[in-house]
């Protein structure tokens, strides 16, 4: 799995003119499955994201995780992050994962995350074209991928 997460001041995902999902203060989270990724990767990446401190402290300091405020989360499905550049200019899809084995585990992903963080997590909808707006806070934004644990 491979995830883009942004701090937000605010996110939300638009469908067909109508907004699907917005949240205040917390993650933007845009989620990449490949065909080799499992439950462990969703454990571990949810584990990784619940904890990650990149919200300030009362010294201004990057030292607290979303669940020390009650931040909200957005999720959205993205195979482009999965493609694959190395030869021409077109990237491949090849890596993604088929709806099949996606679209549970992003299903899974969204809700054991809600439940790490205490709150609902926005989700869009798997396969539709969405219009995602976001103000990035900071800007801060941080790149995870299971099989690169760095």
């Amino acid at each position: 799995m491979r995830t883009v997460i942004q701090r937000v001041t605010h996110a939300s995902v638009t469908i067909d003119g109508k907004v699907k999902s917005a949240i205040g203060r917390g993650y933007m989270i845009l989620l990449g499955i490949c065909e080799e990724d499992t439950t462990e990767d969703v454990e571990w990446l949810v584990r990784k994201i619940a904890g990650l401190r990149v919200f300030d402290d009362e010294n201004g300091v990057m030292n607290r995780p979303i669940t020390d405020f009650g931040g909200e989360a957005l999720v959205v499905s993205q195979f482009t992050l999965m493609a694959s550049y190395r030869k021409g200019n077109r990237p491949s899809w090849l890596r993604a994962a088929r709806h099949e084995t996606a679209i549970p585990l992003y299903e899974e992903f969204c809700r054991r995350l809600g439940e790490a963080i205490g709150c609902p997590v926005g989700t869009g909808e798997f396969g539709a074209d969405m219009k995602v707006e976001l103000l990035n806070d900071g800007p801060v934004t941080i790149c995870m991928d299971t099989k690169n644990k760095e």
